[in-house]
């Protein structure tokens, strides 16, 4: 009993002392700012740890029983928030080795991926390139390094026919969406975890700012709900060994 209590607390002191540098495949710059926003999860106020432990907990119980971890991001438009929530997922996930992991997103109506957001997001590292630059809805490829797959993503309702109909749970990013989508067909959850609108600060001198804050808000969000799966997941595999 003592042998095993021993190993399990020589595992955990491993997994805190690497959490930050699970992968280093990203490129450069993306795995600096990937790498600082796991440092800032004590900013985030307690009342919202509870939220984003809630999603945590059910993603590793879906682990645990062999299911396959897939949100679906919703928020009106599908423009911005759930967007980078969508992206930011998927990058935490690739980040903390959880191989499990699919992320979606989509919105009450169609619009386009705002550039403003993708901007946003290229300047924490990602890379991108657009399939159909002339389209209202062009197609985002996002790159973040050699070994993963692109992650693609454009402008879409949640009921297109690119997201799961059934094995999947909700996040509602957008108190708008919150309200007026009470129901999301075929979620075996819904969580609620809204963030504040970043379009209000569009043409203005503020933009760029309070795009960025929105973009890390986002991020440490995300990369927190699964460096809590990925605690979970270790205690797990040793306590089943």
């Amino acid at each position: 009993m003592k042998k095993k209590l021993m190993v399990l607390v020589v595992s955990l002191a491993a997994f805190f002392l690497t959490e930050s540098v699970f992968c280093q495949e990203f490129n450069t710059k993306l795995q600096e700012y990937s790498n600082s926003v796991t440092e800032e999860f004590s900013e985030i106020p307690k009342e919202r740890q509870k939220s984003l432990n809630s999603i945590s907990n059910y993603a590793f119980k879906l682990w645990a029983n062999n299911k396959k971890i897939q949100p679906l991001f919703v928020c009106t438009h599908n423009s911005r928030r759930s967007q980078m929530s969508l992206i930011w997922f998927q990058a935490a996930s690739y980040y903390y080795g959880i191989n499990e992991v699919e992320a979606f997103s989509g919105g009450t109506e169609t619009t386009a991926f705002n550039i403003r957001a993708v901007k946003a997001l290229e300047r924490t590292g990602f890379k991108y390139s657009v399939s159909n630059e002339e389209s209202k809805n062009p197609v985002y490829n996002f790159y973040m390094g050699k070994r993963y797959p692109v992650v693609e993503s454009f402008s879409k309702v949640y009921e297109s026919k690119t997201n799961p109909t059934e094995n999947f749970f909700a996040i509602m990013v957008c108190s708008d969406a919150d309200k007026s989508c009470p129901i999301v067909y075929g979620a075996d959850k819904r969580f609620s975890l809204p963030y504040n609108d970043p379009r209000y600060s569009d043409n203005t001198a503020s933009e760029e700012k309070t795009y960025n804050e929105r973009c890390r808000d986002i991020a440490r969000e995300m990369f927190y709900i699964l460096s809590k799966v990925k605690k979970r997941i270790v205690l797990y595999q040793e306590n089943n060994k």
